[in-house]
């Protein structure tokens, strides 16, 4: 197949492409500047430059590529488009993402159908966002969660975008779980050498993690099957703050992470940490093991972890 990787530089594009290379497949990845063009050729792929955030050179690329499939990763996270991380201000650190996540996804979507493409595949996000009522692990039949009221509400807001706009033109959505792998969670673990991402209260809050290997490999089968829906990629393992946050320290070499009451934590890091790590829900992948055939490399972040710090 002829695939359009728009966001193929990003940290899973560049683990995207090569598995859809290495499938047979003919893949076209976009990248912000013409800096990153080598990267991507040296992936395998034809290599372009667009601007997600405008419409004609969006509508450009896709038409030029020709695709029989578009798969959309655009994210501005790194430091080079976000700045420093600031989990205080989600709605001012993730601006120019939420924007991807909204016009971005209109331009993709017209484009795609102005050039014939039968099918789009879209990153949407499934760790400890899921509806905070009921039990800890969610299936893709529960609603996600909007955080209204916080400074997430937003971002929260253009991804639910993202899932109504593909899902209405019968594409898929996969909701990756928190990646890591190479160079997914370099920040935390600096954080967490330096003794400064504390357990809040009581760390009863559960995340859903994905390698980004395994990540890719259900991205490369959502494409081939033609998949339509909402599947949750993330791991067998969806587990407490006060599980996973410790063992990471211990993986990364460092002291055991301090706690924090609730209070502190909302005053220093804001709603969304205090509600990640408290009342989070984590979420299952067995629709997407049963309906793609997905096989992880990578079941839990507890060995995971290992490999990737040792």
């Amino acid at each position: 197949m002829r695939v359009f990787v728009a966001g193929g530089s990003g940290v899973l594009g560049r683990r995207l492409v090569p598995q859809l290379v290495a499938g047979g497949h003919q893949v076209t990845a976009t990248a912000t500047s013409a800096a990153k063009l080598g990267a991507l050729e040296r992936l395998g792929a034809e290599a372009v430059v667009m601007d997600g955030l405008d419409a004609a050179s969006v509508g450009e690329a896709v038409a030029a590529a020709r695709p029989d499939a578009v798969v959309h990763q655009m994210t501005a996270i790194s430091r080079e488009h976000a700045g420093k991380p600031d989990i205080k201000h989600p709605d001012r650190w993730f601006a120019l993402t939420n924007r991807l996540r909204t016009e971005g996804t209109d331009h993709l979507l017209a484009a795609a159908e102005a050039a014939g493409v039968a099918h789009i595949v879209a990153q949407g996000y499934a760790s400890w966002n899921g509806i905070r009522e009921g039990g800890w692990v969610k299936t893709e039949d529960d609603p996600l969660d909007l955080l209204e009221g916080t400074a997430a509400q937003v971002g929260m807001e253009a991804m639910q975008h993202v899932e109504d706009a593909v899902l209405g033109a019968g594409g898929a959505v996969l909701r990756y779980g928190a990646f890591y792998g190479p160079g997914a969670i370099d920040d935390q673990v600096e954080l967490v050498r330096k003794r400064q991402y504390p357990l809040v209260g009581r760390g009863t809050g559960y995340s859903s993690w994905i390698h980004l290997d395994d990540a890719a490999s259900a991205t490369v089968l959502a494409v081939e099957r033609k998949a339509r829906g909402v599947f949750n990629i993330v791991d067998d393992e969806p587990a407490p703050a006060s599980e996973w946050l410790p063992h990471l320290a211990v993986c990364a070499g460092a002291k055991r992470p301090m706690r924090v009451p609730v209070w502190l934590a909302r005053r220093l890091a804001g709603d969304q940490a205090v509600i990640m790590m408290t009342e989070g829900r984590g979420f299952s992948n067995a629709k997407a093991k049963r309906e793609l055939g997905w096989e992880l490399r990578h079941p839990s972040w507890r060995q995971g972890f290992k490999e990737e710090l040792s």
